[in-house]
């Protein structure tokens, strides 16, 4: 069941308004950091931590929660707050839709310590994106591994959501640099595509393209993934300005960019699940499984443009989408933790929005 109700936000100052869950919220979960301030006056959602710069994306990692800045920053906020000093500082260049994107954490970071970043660079007058491979080593880096290099980048549509698979590979979304480019069509490039890889970088023998990195083709600007229990992936995608995707991702498929935005009845192109116009502007996605939240297995969606936290329900003919949370501004990420909550990360200093004097913001949404 669901209620809806205004909690006043910083100072006052801002209203949200929000529909929530009305579940009790069980005790004693796993540990995971505190929240830094309590500057959210509800029992239902709380602040993690506070004053990111272009914050991306979310992953976990033992106790600890990671956040990519598109500066460069990995944030590492531990039980006791967030860290003085970040993880690592990449050297990006200042452009709107680039920078430090996408970080995931091994499935097995217990014994190996890895951490996985996408992130632009500039090298030659000419934008580029590559994959590294960090070892973490009580919250510093020890290491640095390049596994994937010279990925065409551009000033907007670079792709970066990087996620490990149920299958232990690790899946990438890449842009298709320019709207008037056609090599999200081409095989023997890597532009605009869902690539496949092995965790060390290598090409999986079994990817539907023989050697190559290619999962899927055709994609203008993926921006999230996800798994159902079923290990069906699917993905979010962004439009030029409108026509933003969410698909179902199968092996070898075609998703039609940029011969195609969303639908057509050429049998050589995939049509989405959805297509909105107008757009969503789409973040993260999740499939929930925890106990925390009434959802049982569905999709979550972040939603920059439409400011919204969806429920997203997936039928045989339609997609349908419930809001869950709104009122906070641009959400970019959202993430379950090890807990069994949802986090989500806001982007209301990426030059879209007016920031908040303690955004961006994590937060966690306790029912």
């Amino acid at each position: 069941m669901l209620r809806k109700f205004q909690i006043v936000g910083i100072a006052g100052a801002l209203i949200f308004s929000a529909v929530i869950l009305t579940d009790t919220l069980p005790s004693n979960p796993p540990p995971l950091p505190e929240p830094i301030v309590q500057n959210v006056s509800t029992d239902s959602v709380e602040v993690v931590a506070t004053n990111f710069e272009k914050p991306w994306s979310i992953t976990f990692a033992d106790e600890r929660i990671f956040v990519s800045e598109k500066s460069g920053k990995i944030k590492i906020i531990t039980s006791s707050g967030l860290l003085d000093t970040p993880l690592i500082t990449l050297r990006t260049p200042e452009i709107f839709g680039g920078g430090l994107l996408g970080i995931t954490t091994h499935p097995d970071f217990i014994n190996n310590h890895f951490l996985y970043a996408y992130y632009t660079y500039e090298e030659n007058e000419k934008l580029w994106n590559k994959i590294i491979r960090i070892t973490e080593e009580e919250n510093k880096t020890s290491e640095i591994i390049t596994i994937l290099d010279q990925i065409p980048g551009s000033a907007f549509s670079n792709g970066g959501v990087i996620k490990f698979g149920p299958d232990g590979k690790l899946y990438v979304g890449t842009g298709s640099v320019s709207d008037f480019s056609d090599e999200s069509q081409n095989l023997d490039s890597l532009t605009g595509k869902i690539l496949r890889l092995n965790d060390d970088g290598t090409i999986p023998a079994d990817n539907p393209f023989e050697e190559s990195y290619v999962f899927t083709l055709g994609h203008r600007n993926p921006t999230g993934f996800a798994w159902n229990n079923d290990g069906q992936m699917y993905s979010t995608e962004s439009g030029p300005t409108k026509n933003d995707e969410i698909n179902l991702i199968n092996a070898g498929s075609n998703y039609g960019w940029p011969e195609v935005q969303c639908y057509s009845n050429n049998d050589n192109f995939v049509n989405p699940l959805e297509c909105f116009d107008p757009g969503l502007e789409p973040g993260g996605i999740i499939f929930y499984s925890g106990d925390k939240l009434d959802i049982d297995n569905k999709m979550i969606l972040a939603s920059q443009k439409a400011t919204n936290l969806f429920k997203v329900e997936i039928n045989d003919d339609d997609v349908n989408l419930e809001r869950i949370l709104s009122g906070v501004g641009r959400i970019r990420d959202v993430a379950q933790g090890p807990d069994g909550y949802v986090y989500i990360i806001t982007t209301n200093t990426d030059g879209k929005a007016f920031p908040a004097p303690d955004d961006d913001r994590l937060l966690r949404i306790l029912k």
